[in-house]
């Protein structure tokens, strides 16, 4: 999330990646700040779990059937990993009054008028969260990397860390955000979205569509072993779609509202003055949120595309869910990469597939680790990739029996260590 300075800006450095503006960034790396909005859920329960799953179509009992997942190898339910340290979801602030006394130092944006793109999201997860935990988190800007950029000129790429552990102390996971900044003239000479055409279906498409829904179903309680994994399977193709706004609307009950807090009534009101240029008059001169154009065709329309379109982080809950369907329930999801490639308009069908790509034993002061690696990809029904990535599998073992949890990233045991892990990680990207 980018937010409007108020700093003084030279008129020609304005909307430009200047030296001083990416050094100013830079300056900001590793200073804690607080989360823009407080979490959906605060002790998230099975019932939290459930409702976050079944928002993205998941109906794994794993997440919420106590009967069910008492005879998995957690013995009770667990949160799906979507739930588990995403946006706005879970975690309360922690900072501290060193923290809060380097706030002044966030204030503004150094790239004021860079064009922000958020162009993919990782995720790690080293704790499976359990029910009626309280969750702390801590939130900072964690690298500034200058790179080529596909629109010419310069690019600057900006990693955002939040890392969650619950009240006890256990580290849980890392979400990491990559916003990519883009001098905002070149990126407005695109327009290529324009002569998109919104997809209309026949009866006999949706009925063949249906039949495909009908036939899928998580793996469940049987293992998928390590040694019967081999490079170049495949996973079980999962589609999503046709999109509606219907679907959206779903998903926000599972997953919130988001980073700007959009909300209702007095609660809206009361955004208005706290970030007043979110809002814009709609034709019957009421305000209303930028967000709309996710499920108002005319506003999107505005925004130069032929109608409303979903969430990058709606897609990366769907590769999540194709992840979990075929590992089954003994198995672990480490590491998942999403890019945000393309939009995906209502009425957009989209399909995940994925490869195994590699096969390994990851070693780590936990233990011996059986994993494997898949490359992902959700393509569309014009055939076009709208969200390629990457994920990392644990998977229980014959011979080296059940999953063993990760460390978490480099070692770390505590939410600072994490966070500090998180800068020398990203920094070398």
């Amino acid at each position: 999330m980018t937010t409007e300075s108020t700093d003084r800006v030279e008129p020609d450095t304005r909307g430009r990646i200047t030296d001083e503006a990416v050094a100013r960034l830079r300056t900001r790396i590793g200073i804690p700040q607080p989360h823009p909005v407080p979490p959906q859920y605060l002790s998230p329960g099975t019932d939290t779990f459930r409702i976050v799953a079944r928002s993205y179509g998941d109906d794994n009992p794993l997440w919420s059937d106590p009967d069910y997942a008492r005879a998995s190898v957690w013995g009770e339910p667990i949160a799906p990993p979507s739930l588990v340290g995403a946006d706005s979801v879970i975690g309360e602030d922690v900072l501290t009054e060193g923290d809060l006394s380097r706030q002044h130092l966030l204030k503004g944006d150094p790239l004021r008028g860079v064009h922000s793109f958020y162009s993919a999201t990782v995720r790690e997860w080293w704790s499976p969260l359990r029910a009626n935990r309280s969750i702390d988190r801590r939130n900072a800007l964690v690298a500034v990397n200058e790179k080529p950029s596909d629109f010419g000129g310069r690019s600057v790429h900006e990693w955002i860390a939040n890392v969650f552990a619950d009240r006890e102390g256990q580290l849980l996971s890392g979400q990491y955000r990559l916003m990519i900044r883009t001098e905002r003239d070149k990126a407005r000479k695109r327009g290529k979205n324009l002569g998109v055409q919104v997809q209309t279906w026949s009866e006999e498409e949706i009925a063949d569509i249906d039949a495909k829904y009908l036939a899928e179903k998580a793996r469940g309680a049987e293992p998928r072993w390590f040694e019967d994994v081999e490079v170049g399977d495949e996973i079980t193709p999962m589609i999503k779609g046709p999109l509606t706004v219907t679907d959206m609307i779903v998903w926000h009950t599972g997953m919130g509202m988001g980073l700007y807090g959009v909300s209702a009534l007095r609660l809206a009101a009361k955004n208005r003055q706290r970030m007043p240029r979110f809002f814009h008059r709609d034709e019957n001169g009421v305000p209303d949120v930028m967000q709309r154009l996710h499920w108002d065709p005319a506003y999107a329309q505005k925004a130069g595309n032929p109608t409303v379109h979903d969430y990058g982080r709606m897609r990366e809950t769907w590769v999540l869910h194709a992840c979990t369907d075929w590992m089954g329930d003994d198995a672990w999801l480490w590491k998942l990469r999403v890019e945000f490639r393309k939009f995906n308009y209502v009425s957009d069908l989209q399909t995940i597939t994925g490869t195994v790509s590699r096969k390994y034993l990851h070693e780590d002061e936990a233990g011996i680790h059986p994993a494997v690696d898949l490359d992902l990809v959700t393509t569309n029904q014009r055939g076009e990739v709208t969200a390629p990535g990457t994920a990392s599998i644990l998977l229980p073992s014959r011979e080296h029996g059940r999953v063993v949890l990760p460390t978490p990233l480099g070692g770390a045991r505590n939410l600072d260590q994490a966070l500090t892990a998180s800068i020398e990680h990203y920094s070398n990207l």
